[in-house]
């Protein structure tokens, strides 16, 4: 049985998390600008699937490998943060697609974003707060497999707000001058991003 206040408060705290800046969304709204939404749809997919299938896994089980190996969190904590740099790296030096078709990059694929909630040190923190603040919403394993349910879909409604974000920002963002200004200030974010993760003990 759910516990009803629990579900409200947990789709509180998804949205609040889901929805705020962060690795993921400044990536979805890079890829918004610079490929569109419908090129967009596989970085998309790959975020919320693969975000939702990470909580389910520790979920069911990874979370006490990491408690009992606390050296992994740290290789994840630096892994993470080397990637971050290099999606920085790439999305700052990333154009826009030619109004012939062409591309001077491409979108991340989908394989490409779910590998990357991995080492995404953000995700891992909305994940292990989800497993331990709301692991009673119902009897094990169907509290597990109702959060990762739950995080799919606020998680795909974040997701492609941020990309019709960045995707509508087009007509406004025309000249390669501006869309290189716009990607190298989605770098620089990224970069903060890592602030909060490099200040950690």
């Amino acid at each position: 049985m759910v516990s009803h206040e629990l579900l409200i408060a947990f789709i509180v705290f998804a949205a609040a998390m889901l929805y705020t800046p962060g690795p993921n969304n400044v990536m979805l709204m890079a890829s918004g600008l610079n490929y569109g939404f419908r090129r967009s749809l596989p970085h998309v997919a790959g975020v919320t699937i693969g975000f939702s299938f990470l909580v389910c896994v520790i979920g069911l089980g990874l979370g006490a490998v990491f408690a009992a190996y606390p050296v992994l969190h740290t290789i994840l904590k630096y892994a993470g943060t080397a990637y971050l740099i290099y999606l920085a790296v790439i999305i700052a030096m990333s154009g826009s697609a030619d109004s012939a078709g062409g591309e001077s990059g491409r979108p991340m694929t989908f394989l490409g974003a779910a590998a990357f909630q991995w080492v995404n040190v953000k995700g891992w923190v909305i994940a292990v707060g989800t497993i331990t603040a709301y692991a009673a919403i119902a009897s094990y394993p169907w509290n597990i497999l109702t959060l990762s349910a739950l995080l799919l879909a606020v998680g795909l409604t974040s997701s492609v707000t941020w990309v019709l974000f960045g995707s509508s920002l087009q007509s406004l963002v025309r000249s390669p001058r501006a869309v290189r200004i716009f990607n190298v200030t989605m770098a620089l974010l990224l970069l903060a991003s890592l602030y909060p993760v490099l200040m950690e003990p």
